[in-house]
């Protein structure tokens, strides 16, 4: 299966998975007291839930980039992407479909910070989340999750290759 999403700027192709849904939106249902990830793409051993943020976005001014670029940078963002996790997992292990292990991957299109800041705001939602769970669990709440770039997330996730919209020509 191959699907293309857009989500403001950003245009992802999903290739090679069994399905892919836009989650976040009115069909949600339960938006007025649940947060939701962008997207959830279903794989043949895991499901990918996907949140993107681009403060870089056509217009938006120096000052909202800048705005949010400070909040992402002191950790000021990881309740928000904690709680579309939490929030997303519960609708989907309600609804049945909880029944993969989930890796939760984070696409902040802001290409000029560096790798090793993108490692350390993992490892800050990793904690968060929590990956780490007490072995009195009989399962995994989150197999994993990344915190990308675009050149990042392009180079580990190449079947689900993201872009600009604006850029393409």
């Amino acid at each position: 299966m191959t699907a293309v999403f857009e989500e403001g700027d950003l245009q992802i192709t999903v290739n090679n998975a069994e399905n892919a849904w836009r989650f976040d939106g009115p069909g949600h249902g339960l938006s007025h007291c649940m947060r939701a990830v962008d997207l959830i793409i279903e794989q043949a051993g895991r499901y990918v839930f996907v949140e993107f943020k681009d403060p870089f976005e056509p217009g938006s001014t120096e000052r909202e980039q800048q705005r949010f670029l400070g909040r992402f940078q002191s950790g000021g963002l990881d309740n928000d992407l904690t709680y579309k996790y939490r929030d997303s997992y519960l609708y989907e292990w309600a609804s049945g479909r909880a029944n993969k292990p989930i890796h939760y991957a984070v696409l902040v299109a802001a290409d000029e910070l560096t790798e090793e800041f993108f490692l350390t705001r993992t490892e800050d939602l990793k904690r968060k989340l929590p990956v780490d769970v007490p072995s009195s669990w009989s399962r995994s709440f989150v197999q994993g999750c990344s915190v990308f770039n675009l050149p990042l997330w392009n180079r580990y996730f190449p079947d689900f290759p993201v872009t600009r919209v604006s850029l393409q020509s």
